[in-house]
């Protein structure tokens, strides 16, 4: 790895058809105790689908990207259209080749078939203009079960895989897939069932040590390390580090096994930890640029989940933030070069005002 060094299912009325508990941990500590596995079946993973015949092409062989970096963002409310809003007024100035959008892609508990309104109000309408591709990347509200982000039907998530051939912007061909555009390779990773708030325990395809997640292992470490791209990004929508409150992999929102996300830590450990410059996560409801993580081997772990909605909480500090704001919803940029990575965050308080908050510039 390149050595970094730094410069300064819904109804068509919008209804989920869970129910929302009022104590979640609570909840999910019981449903682990009982051993709850709500999922089931087989996916072929890393096989695209059709593909849209109007679809905005990928810039493949690019020698510089601009990439606009946002995450949990299908709410369809004002929030996601004032960060839509300020999005679209960069991309007149200075055009993005493509997007990045870090899971939970339809709030609160997923689509309902790959035909739901829901991809309209909370993705098409709401992105006008921002016309590109759009890599997606599963949330844990995308495979909604019992209650909106459990993570625990984890078929619904194919909903969206399905939505990939009637898009033009959404690009989602598999779970789990990877885009080499020249100057850099992005890598998008389902932890989903390493991560769930209801784990499959019982289900030998999704389990941690299932077939879906030997699959997905096996694929990942072929594919990062055949990767000749000056710039490496996997994309998750779980953080391994994280300073907001649902915490970091292996003790998400301070529950116990295996509801804490310990198999999605040793994962990226095992997985992406020195193998890839970025680790580009959302979930958590903030923005944070995080450097020297213990566990990551030199790979930067960047928060960028508060397309929609903020936490309004403090930083634990438990991780080094070179940035980090939980008030305020915003998004972050990335323009690629063969040498340099430039990243910059953008604030979008409730006034609707947009604000460079912070930049910096990595190198090979």
């Amino acid at each position: 790895m390149t050595v970094l060094c730094e410069t300064p299912r819904m109804t068509r009325n919008g209804r989920s058809p869970v129910s929302n508990h009022p104590n979640r941990r609570t909840f999910l500590a019981g449903a682990a105790a009982a051993g709850t596995a709500v999922t089931a079946g087989a996916v072929i993973a890393g096989t695209p689908a059709a593909s849209a015949a109007a679809r905005y092409p990928l810039p493949r062989g690019a020698e510089t990207l601009r990439v606009l970096v946002t995450g949990d963002s299908g709410t369809g409310d004002r929030a996601q259209y004032a960060v839509t809003d300020a999005a679209r007024r960069l991309h007149r100035a200075h055009g993005f080749d493509i997007a990045l959008g870090l899971g939970d892609n339809i709030y609160e508990a997923g689509p309902n078939g790959p035909d739901d309104i829901q991809f309209l109000t909370k993705f098409e309408k709401p992105n006008a203009g921002l016309d590109f591709p759009w890599l997606m990347t599963l949330g844990n509200h995308d495979n909604s079960s019992v209650f909106p982000g459990d993570g625990g039907w984890l078929l619904r998530g194919d909903d969206e895989v399905k939505y990939h051939a009637r898009s033009r912007r959404w690009y989602m061909p598999a779970r789990y897939y990877s885009v080499a555009l020249g100057v850099a390779d992005f890598f998008i990773v389902d932890l989903h069932p390493l991560a769930a708030y209801i784990p499959p325990i019982l289900s030998p395809e999704w389990e941690a040590g299932g077939h879906y997640m030997t699959r997905q292992s096996r694929w990942l470490d072929q594919a990062l390390r055949t990767s000749t791209a000056p710039w490496k990004f996997v994309c998750t929508h779980h953080p391994y580090a994280n300073n907001g409150p649902h915490g970091p992999a292996g003790t998400y929102d301070g529950l116990p096994a295996p509801l804490g996300g310990q198999a999605a830590k040793d994962f990226i450990e095992r997985h992406i930890a020195g193998r890839a410059q970025f680790l580009l996560s959302g979930h958590d409801h903030s923005q944070q640029v995080l450097e020297n993580v213990g566990g990551l081997k030199g790979t930067r772990q960047i928060v960028s989940g508060a397309a929609a909605k903020s936490v309004h909480s403090a930083s634990t500090k438990r991780f080094r933030a070179r940035y980090e704001n939980y008030r305020d919803t915003g998004f972050m940029t990335l323009d690629i070069n063969p040498n340099s990575v430039a990243l910059t965050a953008f604030e979008v308080p409730a006034n609707g005002a947009v604000r460079q908050a912070f930049s910096t510039t990595y190198r090979r």
